[in-house]
């Protein structure tokens, strides 16, 4: 089953940019059939300047600029029910499946994207719940974090999909594992060919081919996820077997 999220405010000054990331596809369809709402807010829609200034240099010096406190504190006033407040921010914890549930818990997720060098701290004094970050590294705004966020929470919801056994198997699912390899037709091409046991029709075979690979992965990309990951009986047993299996060839 998926999460309660029906409803993702994005306060930003490109609201374009943050609809034009997610006018196709999956969530695109979502958003069309009403499983999610999107409601945009621009700061500059806030100003009280005449110039519809939102920026200024920060005290105490520095490079670049912050956005100001009037025009976010008046655009998040305004949402009557923000629910879930999230700066997105390169000081935030990284984005993760396992936030991405929590997330898709929320009925309501409002997010602030960040822009020049970040916002007056007054704002996520005041409003924000906690900070995420896609990873260690930085962009421009946060408009790209932002539609990353709807993209993958939106995935969690029920009948985004159409069909929830979608979201089984895949990367990062209750296993906390990466996936297994994939193929599809022709069996073979250009004298690679797909491992017969996927041809086999076999499906208790298959099965435990598909996690062994699942563990083979995790173990060559992401090891650190099998250390903190929480395995199946079954999981464990297939780990032990790879593991003798390396020892033996290691003799």
């Amino acid at each position: 089953m998926g999460g309660t999220v029906h409803r993702f405010n994005v306060v930003t000054l490109f609201p374009d940019l943050v609809k034009g990331l997610l006018e196709d596809s999956i969530i695109k369809r979502a958003l069309d059939s009403g499983i999610t709402e999107l409601m945009t807010l621009n700061p500059r829609d806030f100003s009280r300047d005449r110039h519809k200034k939102v920026d200024d240099a920060p005290f105490g010096g520095g490079q670049g600029m912050l956005l100001m406190c009037g025009p976010l504190f008046d655009a998040l006033e305004s949402i009557p029910d923000p629910g879930r407040v999230i700066l997105l921010s390169p000081m935030g914890a990284v984005l993760n499946q396992k936030k991405v549930r929590q997330l898709a818990g929320f009925s309501v997720v409002t997010m602030i994207c960040g822009h020049y060098e970040g916002i007056d701290h007054r704002v996520v004094e005041e409003f924000v719940d906690e900070e995420i970050s896609l990873g260690d590294f930085i962009l421009t705004g946060g408009e790209i974090a932002a539609a990353a966020v709807i993209d993958s929470v939106t995935r969690e919801l029920d009948e985004t999909l159409g069909n929830d056994l979608s979201k089984t198997e895949e990367s990062f699912d209750e296993t906390g594992l990466l996936e297994y390899e994939q193929y599809t037709r022709p069996a073979e091409y250009r004298a690679r060919r797909v491992p017969e046991v996927l041809l086999s029709g076999n499906h208790a075979e298959i099965r435990k081919w598909k996690m062994k690979h699942r563990l083979l992965n995790t173990m060559r990309r992401r090891p650190d996820l099998i250390e903190e990951g929480d395995l199946s009986p079954e999981y464990r047993e297939i780990l032990n077997e790879i593991e003798e299996e390396s020892h033996e060839r290691r003799k």
